[in-house]
C-alpha cells in the first residue's frame, strides 16, 4: 500500500489508521471520548458535559446533510484495535479553493500520533483528491499541542489573531497555520 489509500465512500487509509464517515454505532464511543473537560477546553463547539445524546444528534447531522465538497468529518480508527479514536474534519470553500482542517483526539489516545497522521493525510486528500490549493487550521494559544501536530503535518505559523473566539465568556487568542499545494509535497 502507498502511504496514503484513498477508498471508495471518503474513506482514508494510512499505514496505522482508517478515516471514514461517522455512523450511529459511533455515538456510545464518541460520548466516551468527548464526555471530557480537556477535549471541551481545547475545541471551539463540543460542549461539555457531552452526552450520547449529543453524540447522536451530531452523527444525524452528519449523515443527513452530508456534503463532503461543503463539510467532511470522520472518524479516526486504528486499524490494529479497530477503536475509534477521534475525528478529522475538513470545511470547505469551493470559490477560494480551500479548506480548514480540525481534529480531536480521546485522551486516553493522546500522545501516539494519531492528529498527525490523520492531519497530514486530510492535507493529501485536499491536494489531491479534491485539488485545492490551501488547508489552513487554527488552535487556541492555551493549547500548543495542536500547533505541534500542524508543524509535523507540515503546515506553517502565519500569526496569532488576538481575542478571536469567545470561550467561556473570555475572549481567547488563536496562532493561524496553513500549508499551500505547491508546499506540500
Amino acid at each position: 500500500m502507498s502511504e496514503y489509500n484513498f477508498l471508495p465512500n471518503y474513506n482514508i487509509e494510512t499505514e496505522r489508521i482508517l478515516m471514514r464517515p461517522f455512523v450511529l454505532k459511533d455515538a456510545k464511543v464518541v460520548s466516551e471520548l468527548c464526555n471530557n473537560y480537556n477535549i471541551y477546553k481545547n475545541t471551539l463547539t463540543i460542549p461539555y458535559p457531552y452526552s450520547e445524546e449529543d453524540a447522536i444528534d451530531w452523527i444525524k447531522y452528519q449523515i443527513e446533510n452530508f456534503d463532503p465538497d461543503r463539510e467532511l468529518n470522520l472518524a479516526i480508527i486504528d486499524k490494529s484495535t479497530s477503536e475509534l479514536v477521534g475525528c478529522v474534519g475538513l470545511i470547505c470553500s469551493q470559490i477560494h479553493l480551500r479548506c480548514e482542517i480540525g481534529y480531536w483526539i480521546g485522551e486516553k489516545y493522546w500522545g501516539n500520533g494519531y492528529a498527525t497522521e490523520a492531519a497530514r493525510a486530510a492535507i493529501v486528500y485536499v491536494f489531491e483528491i479534491m485539488d485545492y490549493n490551501k488547508v489552513h487550521a487554527k488552535h487556541f494559544t492555551t493549547n500548543p499541542s495542536s500547533g505541534k501536530v500542524m508543524e509535523k503535518a507540515g503546515m506553517k505559523y502565519e500569526g496569532t489573531e488576538r481575542e478571536h473566539y469567545i470561550k467561556n465568556g473570555e475572549f481567547v487568542d488563536i496562532a493561524s497555520y496553513s500549508i499551500l499545494k505547491r508546499e506540500y509535497k
